[in-house]
């Protein structure tokens, strides 16, 4: 994927600052510091334009960022991190599953996974929640670079043992160190924007 232009747009937290153009929405959802901002730098293949914080728990809106004028990824504010305090926690839960429940341009779901550990109950109540509203989702497995490769399937296979994964959702591998996965998740990604496209030509 050539990446010819990105803009950050919005940060938005109510859906009236959802932008309104239509674009689909791919959306990255993961427990605080399972490295979002990196994976979503290295997919628009810039620095910094998504803030990575050694502060976890630091993006608390849904981040808008425009790539190519024909897609939006959308940031997630991390999940599970204990110094956000309950009542901000519960409206990061109400803000997302509002969003999961009724953003129709949502397209497709990236549930970011850190390879190393078992997915966290936060990560399996993400990922049924993605199966109850039916949205098309990939599990994408990040620092891959961290552990041995040796040990990639057994750890890709506790992530969907623990998830209890659906079979057809597909698994990437990712680095944003080395850029393993990129392609792929791209690939998976334009599959959504086609989709999407398709759609729309069949509605109007």
């Amino acid at each position: 994927m050539k990446i010819l232009d990105v803009q950050f747009v919005i940060s938005a937290v109510r859906p009236s600052q959802y932008p309104e153009d239509a674009l689909p929405e791919i959306a990255l959802a993961g427990r605080s510091n399972v490295g979002k901002s990196s994976l979503i730098n290295k997919l628009i293949m810039r620095k910094n334009l998504a803030r990575t914080s050694s502060q976890p728990g630091k993006t608390q809106q849904l981040n808008y960022y425009r790539v190519n004028d024909m897609v939006y990824l959308v940031d997630f504010p991390g999940y599970g991190y204990a110094k956000v305090s309950k009542t901000r926690r519960e409206q990061f839960g109400e803000m997302i599953e509002t969003y999961l429940r009724e953003r129709e341009p949502l397209k497709l779901q990236l549930l970011v996974i850190d390879i190393r550990h078992e997915p966290s109950k936060d990560d399996v109540l993400m990922y049924h929640w993605l199966k109850h509203y039916e949205i098309p989702t990939c599990i994408v497995a990040t620092k891959a670079d961290k552990i041995p490769r040796s040990k990639w399937e057994k750890h890709i296979k506790m992530i969907k043992t623990t998830l209890e994964a659906d079979p057809r959702d597909p698994v990437v591998l990712f680095s944003s160190e080395t850029g393993q996965g990129r392609e792929q998740l791209w690939d998976i990604i334009n599959e959504a924007i086609a989709a999407h496209h398709a759609e729309s030509a069949g509605s109007s």
